[in-house]
């Protein structure tokens, strides 16, 4: 019996021993790179390499709409936790502005070596920022990611700031730079696209007062890419 118990005892520490040196810490620094769009509170995620946030070509998730129409990233990280993920939510606190950058650390496990980022991009009515589970680099290291803007393809890209962002509800729901017009009548009907897809940008008007947009074509058009992701990669333990 004695004998069996040390053998328990090393074999546990041998375990643990083992989870801890498939720990592996990151620093990641997300910088908004747009002109004058916001970044609602950011998610990140370090998760198994079957999980994605989302996937270009494929049909938005319930949650990824939410996030994409309202900033809403709760059901995203509940929906990764339940897989066993490691998320940073919020790290910035709040929306991140043009130019301004943040910056969290993470400790990822044994099995969660894909890193995804996404958050809403403001004022869109589906768009967002995203990174799909890229595998994070096993070399100690600096690693420079652009992430591209996509469209969630689940709601009309009307461009109308009307407070909306339930799924469901048409409308951008603000726009935090002050920018924004009012009156538009709507840009564009259903997209032709229904799954997630690269942003085509906004159209805008210059008539604060009216026209199609409530958004400005000269503020608020964009190209990709809409965010730097630096990945700072640690000793692991």
């Amino acid at each position: 019996m004695k004998k069996l118990l040390i053998g328990l005892l090393a074999a546990g520490a041998l375990v643990s021993m083992t989870a801890a040196a498939s720990d592996r810490h990151m620093s990641i620094r997300i910088t908004n790179l747009t002109n004058a769009l916001y970044f609602t509170p950011l998610l990140i995620s370090a998760h198994n390499r079957h999980t994605h946030i989302f996937q270009a070509g494929t049909a938005a998730s319930p949650s990824l709409q939410a996030m994409a129409e309202g900033g809403n990233i709760a059901l995203l990280d509940t929906d990764l936790a339940a897989l066993g993920a490691r998320n940073i939510v919020n790290p910035a606190g709040g929306l991140l502005a043009p130019g301004a950058s943040t910056t969290a650390s993470l400790t990822t496990g044994k099995h969660n070596r894909y890193l995804s980022v996404v958050a809403m991009l403001l004022p869109t009515n589906d768009g967002f920022a995203g990174l799909d589970a890229i595998r994070i680099p096993k070399k100690k290291g600096t690693y420079t990611y652009y992430l591209n803007g996509y469209d969630a393809g689940t709601e009309a890209n009307d461009e109308i700031i009307n407070g909306g962002g339930a799924p469901g509800t048409p409308g951008i729901p603000a726009d935090p730079g002050g920018n924004g017009g009012s009156g538009g009548s709507g840009v564009t009907g259903a997209d032709h696209n229904t799954t997630v897809h690269i942003h085509r940008g906004i159209v805008g008007d210059t008539n604060a007062a009216g026209g199609p947009s409530d958004l400005d074509a000269v503020v608020h058009r964009w190209n990709n890419p809409v965010a730097k992701v630096v990945i700072m990669i640690g000793d692991d333990d």
